[in-house]
Order: structure tokens, then C-alpha cells, then sequence
């Protein structure tokens, strides 16, 4: 039996009947030391046999709770109805063709979903790709393309991806960057308003961080010299900061005075994630540009860039694609997740995860000062972890959380620029025992530690 959120059959309980990572796990990891870079490395190696609702059933028999969605991917569930169903439908007819040189009609749809469902109600246009960086990397070129400007403007704790535009764009080093350089030029960056750590304290930090930041970007760059600023409405990788109210408006404002387009990244934060449609609802912002990947096509690899018409057809004929771009099997996942996320409405999921979530995580912070600070929205929620009585980064008691979570089986991850946030992603149509038995490991693993 199935339902709109996948995983046929599979039990939605913890199952812990082997070490973590088991003997099967085990094997196979030594497999992929022999055969993969050692580049590529694993949160967890567990190797995943199921998944589907809220678990992740291992190859030795273990059903770990699932607070991860595979970085936010899985929303709708692995393996939902409507994106196995769509997609298998697709492959029986056809699986390529390339969109640039006999289309299909999928790619439209999803074009028009896009249309619909981003902020807005001007006329928008839409091009698919691969994957959030390839997104990230084409908003650049297209917004270089309708200015005729080159400067890009990121922020502090910003994450954009790994190509070489991206990592430029990125704002940490350790492991994104380090020793893949140079990298691309005319790329500024400036503060951010970030409540938690901000010198003078939350209340002042939205209007103080929107001031500097604009005064960066006159005076070393040159408003008239920026083609696109790109922001992040609900910080990924950066360790899910939400910039103080008021500062989104206050840029997205300065990027209209000064005809810089205004890029909202929704890679990590959008398709209801947050308990909106986009995370950049929150504050009325109406991007000019926004991009889209992870959540879009209920695990299979797709990202688009949506934005005004007249900015989007700014890129010649040709300038835009790529073989796999909108590829048609990945745009039926898209329309099914699409489907899904209506039909079940995981905009209010989403919120009552946070309902449940945010309670628990205050009383665990009465009782373990280790907790610094809690924030996030919707299912993008995120504890940052601090030496007991200041804001230093506790990177190491993080590391260790983790791992008891993850022995215990639950699967969490761990961000943030300094590696002390733990974020919390878990798929939108989770079932609240498991969600609340997720929260009981972490409290057990922080009463451990403490």
C-alpha cells in the first residue's frame, strides 16, 4: 500500500537492530574506499535500501527517523505516489530527447507551475537545468545579460554551490572552497543581519547590517557596476539564518533604485519548506530572479531560474540550456511533487512542524544552556550550539550530538559557517509520533552530553 507521500509498505517506525552503521553498511563502505574519490564523503554511511514518509530503512534492516529529506529534497516524501507515478509514466515514453532540439510538453508545465506559484503576478518566464548551482550560475548570466553590468554582490554566510561561479559566490571556505582556486572575479561581499551574533545586538542589526552593507557596495563597488545581488530569503548551509526583519526589504528596495536585479537563491528554502510556497513570502520581497532545485521534482535532479519576462528573454537564442536541462523524466517528478504539495497541503504541514518542533526545542534550551539559539521556520528549523554563557562556537559538542543522534537512530545534519548549528529538515509529511520520538533522541543525546 502507498499513499501521496511514497513508500510503499514501509513501516513507519525506529529500528534499531545493528551498530550504526551495520555489517552490510559496512562492507559496502569499503567498497566505496576502493572505487569513489575520497572527495566525496557521507554524513552517515548507512546505506539506504527504502525510504519513504518519515524513515530510511537501511541494507542491515534498520529504520532510522529521517531529519533530513536529503538536504530538504525529499518534502513530499521518497518515492511519493504522484512522482513514481508520473516519472514511470515518462520513462515508458521516453526518457531524452533534449528540450533544445525537439521539446516535449512537460517542460512547459513545469514553466507555468512555476509561473503560478512563485511571488509576483507580473509576466515571468522560466529555464530549467540540472541542479542549484547550474540555477545560481545562469541567474548570473542572465542578469549580466539585462544589465549589461558584471559585478555580483553575495553575502556573509551565504551558500550558492561548488562550480567555479558558485564557489565564488560562496562564502565559506572549509570544505567548499579550500584549494580549488582561483576563482571567478567580480564577486563582492558583504554582512549580513544576522541576530544572533550581531555586535550591537538583534534589535539594531537589521538597519545596521542593510546600512553597511549598502555602504560596501557604493563605495568599493559601485551601484551602477552591479548586475544582480543574490540573497538567500532563509540561510541553507550558512546554518539557517533568518536575516532580522527588515533587512530583505531594505536591499530588495536598494536593488530597485539602482536597477541591480534582485536574485532571491530558494535552492535550500523553497516548495513549502518554510510553511510558505517560498521563504521570501514572509516578507512581502518579490524577487526579480528566483532559483529553484531540491524540493522541486520529489528527488529527482532538476532546478529552474523563474523571474520577470523582460529580464529572462534578455539571454540571446541558445544562450540558455544544457543536454539534461528540464529533463523530461525529472519534469514529471516535478509535477507530481507539485501535485503532492497541493493536494496535501504541506504549507500547513510545514507550519505544524514547527508548531511541535519549537516548544520542545525552548524547554531543551531552559535546561541545557549548550543550546544558544533556536530559529528557522516551518520544517527549516535549526538549533545553534554555544560554550554554556557565550556565543562561542561549540563545533565539537555538535559533532558529538549528531553522532548519538545518529547511533540512536536518527538521522540529523549538521551546518552552519562555524559547524555548531544543527538543522533540522525533516520530510513534510512525517508523521508526529515519529517527528516528537525524534526530538526524545535529542533531548536523550543532550542530556548525555551534558
Amino acid at each position: 500500500m502507498s499513499d501521496l507521500s511514497g513508500g510503499p509498505s514501509l513501516p513507519q517506525e525506529r529500528r534499531v537492530v545493528t551498530a550504526i552503521p551495520g555489517p552490510k553498511s559496512q562492507e559496502l563502505a569499503a567498497r566505496k574506499q576502493r572505487a569513489v574519490a575520497d572527495g566525496v564523503g557521507n554524513v552517515l554511511p548507512v546505506y539506504v535500501k527504502r525510504a519513504g514518509g518519515g524513515v530510511i530503512e537501511d541494507v542491515d534492516g534498520n529504520s532510522l527517523i529521517d531529519f533530513g529529506s536529503g538536504i530538504a529534497v525529499t518534502s513530499v516524501g521518497n518515492s511519493a505516489e504522484a512522482v513514481v507515478r508520473r516519472a514511470t509514466e515518462q520513462l515508458a515514453d521516453f526518457t531524452h530527447t533534449c528540450f533544445m532540439v525537439t521539446p516535449y510538453e512537460s517542460y512547459v508545465e513545469v514553466a507555468e507551475q512555476l509561473a503560478d506559484l512563485t511571488p509576483g503576478d507580473h509576466d515571468k518566464k522560466t529555464a530549467l537545468f540540472n541542479s542549484g548551482a547550474e540555477a545560481v550560475e545562469n541567474a548570473v548570466k542572465i542578469a549580466r545579460a539585462y544589465t549589461g553590468r558584471q559585478a555580483v554582490v553575495v553575502f556573509d554566510h551565504g551558500y550558492h554551490g561548488r562550480t567555479n561561479l558558485t564557489m565564488a559566490l560562496t562564502s565559506k571556505s572549509m570544505p567548499y572552497k579550500h584549494g580549488f582556486g582561483p576563482f571567478a572575479p567580480e564577486v563582492y561581499r558583504v554582512p549580513l543581519a544576522y541576530p544572533f551574533r550581531w555586535l550591537t545586538g538583534p534589535d539594531n542589526c537589521a538597519e545596521e547590517a542593510a546600512a553597511q552593507a549598502i555602504d560596501q557596495i557604493t563605495k568599493q563597488v559601485g551601484a551602477a557596476n552591479v548586475a544582480a545581488i543574490i540573497i538567500e530569503p532563509l540561510l541553507g548551509e550558512g546554518g539557517f539564518i533568518e536575516p532580522a526583519k527588515g533587512f530583505l526589504p531594505r536591499i530588495a528596495e536598494f536593488a530597485k533604485e539602482n536597477g541591480i536585479v534582485f536574485v532571491a537563491d530558494e535552492i535550500q528554502s523553497g516548495f513549502c519548506r518554510t510553511g510558505q510556497w517560498f521563504a521570501c513570502e514572509d516578507e512581502g520581497i518579490v524577487p526579480d530572479l528566483i532559483t529553484t532545485a531540491k524540493g522541486i521534482a520529489g528527488g529527482l535532479p532538476l532546478a529552474a531560474v523563474t523571474g520577470r519576462a523582460e529580464i529572462m528573454d534578455a539571454a540571446h537564442a541558445g544562450g540558455l540550456g544544457g543536454t539534461y536541462g528540464g529533463n523530461p523524466v525529472a519534469c514529471a517528478g516535478a509535477l507530481g511533487a507539485i501535485e503532492t504539495m497541493r493536494e496535501l497541503d504541506l504549507n500547513g504541514k510545514a507550519r505544524r512542524i514547527e508548531e511541535v518542533m519549537k516548544p520542545r526545542l525552548r524547554k531543551m534550551a531552559e535546561q541545557y544552556p549548550v543550546i544558544g539559539d533556536i530559529r528557522g521556520r516551518g520544517a527549516m528549523i535549526a538549533i545553534e550550539l554555544v560554550r554554556p554563557g557565550t556565543k562561542e562556537p561549540a563545533a565539537d559538542v555538535t559533532a558529538a550530538l549528531a553522532k548519538a543522534c545518529h547511533q540512536a537512530g536518527l538521522l540529523i545534519l549538521t551546518t552552519g559557517t562555524y559547524g555548531n548549528v544543527v538543522r533540522f529538515l525533516p520530510p513534510l509529511v512525517i508523521g508526529e509520533d515519529l517527528l516528537n520520538e525524534g526530538l526524545d533522541i535529542l533531548e536523550n543525546a543532550l542530556a548525555e552530553l551534558a
